[in-house]
């Protein structure tokens, strides 16, 4: 009897690596932008025969390129010959599509928005997506709708809106190319969930991964040339692009994804929610020490709009999982009733 208990008991020391470990990709991610920001500005002060050869495309193709190596090294065994079998041609175009979106179209939309804007109007701009999604996967997937996480979701896009007004002093706020960029890349990214939501259940998380990601670089590559000129990747092999890019991909790409990983496997579903709640005020602060950035006077106001929307996030949370244990425990007794009706010899 001990020994089945203790089976079921979760070994504590994983869960608070778990944790720590989804924190730590909340962290790196939330830095994301401000790593490649800065990454940029290197390049810019180290120019090679004038040219400044660290540019978002070079970054974004060959750190997608890099991050081939940690998902197969992950998934390869999901290549098998019966799974590709599997896959109808239905799959294979939800794929293609999913690719395009998500690893094409919309990394390549908030670069657009880092080129032309900082780092904090582009995180801001970000707090769209909570209650789009909430709404979209509400209407187009038929999903249950969490009122809780949408209130949470627009009291943070009120925190990030005043944060954008307090910084432009009260004038009107002009959306420049870099804000556009951010919201057309949110939408695009809702889009690319959604399709992934729709279209791919029941595909391995290998095939899914791996096709994204060469798919959708092999579309990047291609839209960037139509749009900048043949000679848009002439400086995508210089020595100089392959020496500062590892510090990309080895903290975000591979360091990111690999906590990630770990994290959703041995934390708690709370501690990895708790976590992503604050990756906008995270990346903000992360960007004024990296990148020097002035979040302005909105700052503080703003910012306590958003934790007030963590802390209005996480009681919903509670509630709903208080609702659903009650509703185990209800049908456990049920049970436990229908069984003892069951029985007619009851020792006395």
């Amino acid at each position: 009897m001990s020994q089945a208990s203790a089976q079921t008991i979760p070994d504590a020391s994983k869960v608070m690596m778990g944790a720590t470990l989804a924190w730590v990709a909340v962290l790196i991610y939330a830095s994301s932008n401000s790593i490649v920001s800065l990454l940029a500005e290197i390049g810019s002060e180290n120019r090679v025969m004038g040219r400044n050869v660290i540019t978002y495309c070079n970054l974004l193709f060959v750190g997608s390129l890099m991050s081939m190596v940690p998902m197969i090294m992950m998934f390869w065994r999901d290549w098998s010959w019966d799974n590709l079998r599997a896959l109808t041609r239905g799959h294979w175009v939800i794929l293609t599509l999913s690719a395009f979106f998500s690893s094409a179209l919309t990394p390549g939309l908030f670069f657009y928005a880092l080129e032309h804007t900082t780092v904090t109007n582009v995180v801001l701009m970000g707090r769209i997506e909570p209650p789009l999604f909430l709404l979209a996967a509400w209407v187009i997937l038929r999903e249950e709708f969490e009122p809780w996480s949408f209130a949470a979701g627009l009291v943070a896009l009120g925190g990030a809106v005043l944060m954008i007004l307090m910084n432009n002093d009260g004038t009107e706020f002009m959306l420049g190319k870099g804000e556009i960029g951010a919201l057309l890349a949110t939408l695009s990214y809702i889009a690319s969930t959604l399709i992934a939501r729709t279209g791919l259940r029941g595909i391995p998380m290998g095939i899914f991964a791996i096709y994204r990601t060469a798919v959708g670089t092999t579309f990047y590559f291609f839209l960037a040339i139509y749009l900048f000129g043949a000679d848009h990747f002439r400086d995508v092999f210089h020595p100089v692009v392959w020496q500062w890019v590892w510090i990309y991909a080895l903290i975000v790409v591979i360091g990111g994804q690999f906590a990630w990983a770990l994290g959703l496997k041995y934390a708690r579903s709370g501690d990895v929610s708790l976590a992503t709640s604050f990756s906008p005020l995270a990346a903000i602060l992360i960007a004024m020490v990296l990148l020097g950035e002035d979040p302005g006077p909105g700052l503080i106001p703003g910012g306590a709009i958003i934790l007030l929307a963590v802390g209005i996030g996480q009681y919903g949370r509670m509630r709903r999982r208080h609702r659903e244990d009650c509703a185990t425990r209800k049908q456990a007794q049920e049970r436990a009733l229908e069984h003892e009706g069951e029985v007619n010899f009851k020792g006395a």
